[in-house]
């Protein structure tokens, strides 16, 4: 048997030709041609009014937060699980970021512990939507209203995902999506803003191309300091491809999903991507917890993958535990990472292929009783 990768993106004949369309003839006057179409149609996707696609999700966090006006000495509040990339902009903003539990159910921020950490300096809080799994946004934009906080979505593994309805993304003051490689929809590397609020779209847009104001008529003139953070049209041509098939993207990994949950969800001391009542995951990693107090199943969990050909890819790390910043006493996060392990999800895995998967998660479970 061939050996299992955990993601790979699904590519076929569109998005070769749309991608050579754009290498071809995406030149000149049609330089922003595929960038402007896949912005457009990538709003009207997430049901937004406003997109600016990026050179990456870490990039349109960084123009949000800018955007926003987050600063030195401000502070922002994070779920301690959580990738790097997503904090490192607050870090280069001057910001300091406060990292909080996770709820045990969904893995993402706990909102009961928002209220707490919210200081006079709090200018953010980001909601993270873990591996599809979504924050409890009607709680949190409430209490941020109240506080008058914006919360800005971090929903870079969030693709497909809905909120009462609501595409993740969408709620909050902005939201940034991934289309790494390893993505539902992919564009090799790149990302996007998206908003309602037309002065923030403004001003990300200014920052995004080098402080350039895009009304202006002065070519190289620059109103302020900004990053280099724009998509190429090559990119934007692979995203448009791939967005034209974004139901049958989500839908597939959907169904990855539902085949690991119902063969590892009746073992005993197993969780997986929780369903959460009028909500639905777009379920771009499947994640498997194996309750083991004291153990960590994760460590088996990947060394009888690697033993057996199947990649592994492990559940964050709390940021909080990197030497850059202070641990925090944030016992679920620290719990989660010892216990949870993401599952091959490509889309060309087969039946045969998550069965063996399924039994060696078995096997370790069986083992650690």
């Amino acid at each position: 048997m061939r050996r299992i990768s955990y993601t790979k993106p699904w590519i076929t004949e569109l998005e070769v030709a749309y991608a050579t369309d754009a290498a071809q003839n995406g030149w000149g006057e049609h330089c922003y041609d595929y960038i402007h179409r896949f912005e457009d149609e990538f709003s009207d996707h997430i049901g937004t009014e406003f997109a600016i696609a990026t050179s990456s999700c870490t990039g349109a966090l960084h123009l949000g937060m800018a955007g926003l006006g987050i600063g030195r000495g401000d502070e922002v509040i994070f779920a301690d699980t959580n990738y790097i990339a997503a904090i490192a902009p607050v870090v280069h903003l001057g910001a300091i970021p406060v990292f909080l539990d996770v709820h045990a159910d969904t893995w993402c921020l706990d909102v009961t512990k928002v209220e707490a950490a919210i200081s006079s300096r709090t200018r953010a809080i980001v909601a993270t939507h873990l591996y599809g799994n979504l924050v409890d946004m009607e709680a949190l934009c409430t209490l941020a209203a109240h506080h008058g906080i914006p919360v800005i979505e971090d929903a870079a593994e969030a693709l497909g995902s809905t909120y009462h309805g609501m595409r993740a993304g969408s709620i909050g003051a902005c939201g940034a999506f991934s289309f790494h490689g390893t993505k539902t929809l992919t564009t090799g590397e790149g990302g996007i803003l998206v908003t309602n609020d037309a002065t923030l779209f403004e001003r990300a847009l200014t920052l995004s191309n080098h402080g350039r104001d895009p009304h202006q008529s002065g070519q190289f003139e620059a109103e302020l300091i900004g990053y280099k953070y724009k998509m190429s049209n090559i990119q934007a041509a692979l995203g448009c491809a791939q967005l034209s098939r974004v139901d049958d993207l989500v839908l597939r990994k959907q169904e990855i999903l539902d085949r690991y949950r119902d063969r590892l969800t009746v073992v005993d001391g197993v969780t997986m991507n929780p369903r959460q009542g009028d909500c639905v995951s777009g379920a771009w990693m499947p994640t498997v917890r194996v309750d083991a107090p004291g153990r960590s199943p994760a460590q088996e969990l990947a060394r009888v993958f690697r033993n057996n050909g199947v990649d592994s890819r492990p559940f964050f790390t709390p940021i909080s535990s990197f030497d850059m910043f202070e641990n925090q006493d944030n016992p679920v996060a620290y719990e989660l990472a010892e216990q949870s392990m993401n599952l091959p999800s490509s889309f060309d895995i087969s039946a045969a292929e998550q069965d063996l998967v399924c039994s060696l998660v078995e096997q370790v479970v069986l083992a650690l009783r």
